[in-house]
């Protein structure tokens, strides 16, 4: 089994958990904040799918999905969805709503796309190169990618345990 086989199963399990959360994404259990949290299930789906799309664009070197298949314009968010969300403080959090499920696991869907074509052009070696070295140890490609997942997943993972109690 390749390298590449690998991180694109794990890259595909935070998609797959999210997608198993669907029939329970109503608008109003979206947007609501369970606990007083100030992240939404919505705000936990948008970042998850922003998260994954700026970070696989700046190391693929291609457009993020967001703007290249209009989500931003879909999504209507302006400023507030320019970012990735990381920064944000609780109003912004809070200012954040989406209706549309189906939206948010679109793009979801699509953001995941984009990083797993990603991860099948690499050959293995390449994931052993350093891509910043700001860090220490420095942080390498697969080191990235594997953080990239990470985040993805526990963030899902926020939303479903939010998804829970709201039931």
């Amino acid at each position: 089994m390749r390298s590449s086989e690998i991180l694109t199963e794990a890259a595909r399990r935070p998609l797959e958990a999210a997608l198993a959360l669907r029939e329970s994404l109503t608008p109003e259990a979206i947007n609501a904040h369970p606990g007083g949290h100030d992240n939404s299930i919505a705000w936990l789906l948008w970042h998850t799918g922003r998260e994954i799309d700026a970070q696989t664009a700046a190391l693929s070197g291609d457009e993020q999905v967001w703007e290249q298949r209009g989500f931003d314009r879909r999504f209507g968010l302006g400023e507030l969805g320019a970012g990735i969300g990381y920064g944000h403080s609780p109003d912004q959090a809070r200012a954040l709503v989406v209706d549309d499920a189906e939206l948010l696991l679109e793009y979801l869907a699509a953001a995941t796309d984009a990083l797993v074509s990603y991860i099948n052009e690499l050959e293995d070696a390449q994931l052993g190169e350093v891509i910043d070295d700001s860090y220490d140890p420095p942080i390498t490609r697969g080191v990235r990618l594997v953080s990239i997942i990470d985040d993805a997943s526990q963030h899902i993972g926020q939303a479903a345990y939010a998804s829970g109690m709201l039931r």
